[in-house]
C-alpha cells in the first residue's frame, strides 16, 4: 500500500532549473572539499582527506539515486527527474575520487599503484565500481534509451553491484566496523533488499486496483 503525502509536484517548466541547481548545489562539496585542502584546511594529511571525502559523497550519490524508486512506489514521493543528476554526480565524484589517488596519492607511479591494488584488495573494488559506472553515465541520455529499448533498463541495473562494491570499498577501507561504515551497510540491504520484494508488491498493488476498477458501482 502506497501513503499518499501531501507534497505538491513541481511544475514541469521549472524541473530543467530545478535538475541544474542539484548539479550545481552536488557539485558544491567537491569545491569546497577542494578548497580547504589547497589552503590547508583539511588538516594533516588533506590528500588523504580530499580522497576519502569525495569517495564519500560518490556513496551518497549512490544511495539517493537508489532511494528514488522506493519513495515513488511506497510513499508518492515522485523525483524520478532527479534520478539521472543523482546518478551522474555519484559518478563524477567517483571519478573525482579516482583522479585524487591515482595523481595526488600516487602521482601516477604505476608500479606504485599495482603494489598498493595488491596490498590493499579494497581498491580493487572501488575500481570494480568505477569499471561499472562509466557504461552507465555514458548511457544517461535520451538517445541511448532510444537506442538501446528494453536492454537500457537491464544495463542499468549495474547500480545495484555498484553500490555493493562501493560499500565494501568505503567499509574495508577504514579497516573498522563503526557506525558509518554500519550506516550504510544497512541502507544498502535495504535498498537492494526492496528490489527483490518490489515485484511482489507491484503484482498485489496491481491487483487491487484492478479489483477496484472491475467493482460495480453503488
Amino acid at each position: 500500500m502506497a501513503f499518499a503525502l501531501p507534497l505538491p509536484s513541481l511544475p514541469k517548466r521549472y524541473q530543467p532549473a530545478a535538475i541544474w541547481a542539484l548539479y550545481i548545489l552536488g557539485l558544491c562539496p567537491g569545491l569546497w572539499y577542494f578548497y580547504l585542502a589547497a589552503t590547508g584546511g583539511l588538516g594533516f594529511n588533506p590528500v588523504k582527506d580530499f580522497e576519502h571525502l569525495l569517495g564519500i559523497w560518490a556513496l551518497r550519490f549512490l544511495c539517493l539515486g537508489l532511494l528514488v524508486t522506493p519513495l515513488r512506489d511506497l510513499f508518492n514521493i515522485n523525483l524520478i527527474v532527479y534520478r539521472r543528476a543523482l546518478g551522474l554526480l555519484a559518478f563524477y565524484y567517483v571519478l573525482a575520487h579516482f583522479a585524487v589517488y591515482l595523481t595526488l596519492d600516487r602521482g601516477l607511479v604505476f608500479s606504485s599503484i599495482i603494489g598498493d591494488v595488491l596490498r590493499r584488495p579494497y581498491i580493487m573494488f572501488g575500481m570494480a565500481g568505477l569499471a561499472m559506472l562509466l557504461p552507465l553515465a555514458l548511457t544517461s541520455n535520451r538517445w541511448s534509451i532510444r537506442k538501446l529499448g528494453s536492454r537500457w533498463n537491464t544495463l542499468h541495473k549495474l547500480a545495484y553491484p555498484v553500490l555493493i562494491v562501493a560499500v565494501l570499498h568505503f567499509v574495508l577501507a577504514r579497516k573498522s566496523l563503526t557506525l558509518e561504515p554500519a550506516f550504510y551497510i544497512t541502507l544498502t540491504i535495504l535498498l537492494l533488499g526492496y528490489r527483490l520484494i518490489r515485484p511482489t508488491i507491484m503484482a498485489r498493488r496491481r491487483a487491487r486496483r484492478d479489483a477496484t476498477a472491475s467493482r460495480p458501482a453503488a
